[in-house]
Parts: C-alpha cells; structure tokens; sequence
C-alpha cells in the first residue's frame, strides 16, 4: 500500500512539474530573432514536448518557417516554410483578434523572401498588432517595442 501511495505521489508530483513546464516567451522570442539554426532546433524540439495548444502551434508555425532558411535545397526550403505557414495561419484563423499571433505573421511576412509571395496580410497585421498594443502584457510589449526599432513596416511611433 505505501508503494502505491508513493508510486501516486510520483506521479501526480511529475504532473505538477511538467504543467508548469511551459515554454516562456522571452525564451522563444530570442530564439526566433536569434538567426541562429541551434537555438530554433532547441525551441522546436522544446515545443514538441508541450501540450498542443493554439500558442504553442503558432510558435512552431513561426519558427518552422524561420528554420526554412536553414533547409539545403530549394525544394525542402519551400516545404518547410509551406509547413510553418500552415501551422501559423491555422491558428489566426481560428484566433483572428490574437494580437501576439498577428505580431508572429508580420514579422515572418517582413523578412521572407518576396519569391514566396508570404506577404499579402503585412498591413493588416500591422494594424492588428497597433490596435491591440495596449492589451498586451509588458513583456510582449517589450519584444514588438524592441522589434519596431529596426523594423521597416512597424515603427516605435505607431506603437505610441
């Protein structure tokens, strides 16, 4: 009976952990403006191990789509990005009024290569991302903040 008991114990304290093992933001945000392949490998087989949720399907959108610059051969560039962009949109499809998941498009939509032809929603994601600013948190503050200082499509003055 106490092995039973310990055994339960076990596991409901493997639950716990594991529910507050949640990817955090500025984590993934680092990785996605890192430029670097280890550290979006990192994130991506971090996020795999999460609960699917529609957060963690756009951040495995965004950063599926950041790795598509790290896949040898055209071909398997386009079908990794094709596969990111599919997780994205799925999700602000289903979440159009996510300011963070919009804010995810128009990053990824300002930097891909115009032969891809990923960026028809650019000034509708901008106005997104402007009209629900003063919604977010700090920390998402902070990275758009951040972003909008190099960015050609969001300046520090839309944000204001």
């Amino acid at each position: 009976m106490k092995r039973l008991m310990a055994v339960c114990l076990a596991l409901l304290l493997g639950a716990a952990v594991s529910a507050q093992a949640q990817v955090d933001k500025g984590t993934f945000y680092e990785a996605l403006s890192s430029g670097e392949e280890d550290s979006i490998d990192q994130m991506l087989s971090k996020l795999e191990g999460e609960k699917s949720t529609s957060k963690m399907n756009a951040y495995k959108g965004a950063l599926t789509m950041k790795k598509a610059g790290f896949v040898k051969g055209v071909g398997g560039k386009v079908k990794t990005f094709k596969r990111g962009a599919h997780l994205l949109e799925d999700e602000i499809k289903s979440n159009p009024g996510n300011t963070e998941f919009r804010f995810l498009r128009l990053t990824i939509q300002e930097h891909a290569p115009g032969i891809l032809k990923y960026n028809k929603e650019i000034d509708a994601d901008k106005q997104a991302v402007v009209s629900g600013y003063a919604r977010l948190d700090a920390d998402l503050k902070n990275v758009i903040a951040g972003y909008a200082k190099d960015s050609k499509v969001l300046k520090e003055s839309d944000l204001k």
